[in-house]
């Protein structure tokens, strides 16, 4: 089974804006629909204290502290256990979940993130988690460059990052062109 869908909900979710009901809910995606109907705001405080304690990992695996990264996602997936159960609409569509349909909206989702984490980490190690280098940004992502050399979440903001170092040279050498008066 490939985990990185999972793993991808920990990076949507460390990204989101949770500053309301409403910033939690345009977290799902269509496929989550049944996830973005249910949730309350009982589920907002779950998902901002997951929120904080994923972006510790990244921040621990972008420092080189492997071990607290591995600390803090068995701390989160003791908080958000998984519990496996297969699903499918027909004989032809059978998949695995990782919680059971009954469970509130943010056990399901965050075991889910939680789980796809830590399996990312198990294959290619928490040097491949990565905070975007464009100071304004902050989001997270997985370095799946072939060289583990990404520095940006997005083209975006790798653009936006090497135009505003382009002009800050530029105004620096202008600067120091420029007799003193």
């Amino acid at each position: 089974m490939n985990f990185d869908a999972y793993a991808r909900t920990a990076i949507d979710l460390v990204n989101a804006g949770l500053d309301d009901l409403a910033g939690l809910r345009a977290l799902f995606s269509d496929d989550q629909a049944y996830m973005r109907d249910q949730v309350a705001e009982k589920d907002l405080v779950a998902f901002r204290r997951a929120q904080r304690r994923l972006r510790e990992v990244f921040e621990h695996g972008t420092g080189g502290q492997d071990a607290d990264a591995v600390r803090e996602l068995n701390g989160l997936l003791e908080a958000y256990p998984v519990q496996p159960r297969i699903s499918g609409h027909d004989a032809s569509d059978w998949h695995m979940h990782v919680t059971s349909r009954g469970s509130s909206v943010s056990a399901e989702y965050l075991a889910g993130a939680v789980w796809g984490l830590a399996v990312w980490l198990c294959e290619y190690g928490s040097a491949r988690f990565g905070i975007c280098a464009d100071e304004r940004c902050g989001n997270v992502y997985l370095d799946t460059s072939s060289n583990n050399c990404r520095r940006f979440c997005s083209e975006r903001c790798a653009t936006r990052s090497h135009v505003a170092a382009h002009r800050a040279r530029k105004r620096a050498a202008n600067t120091s062109l420029t007799p003193a008066l």
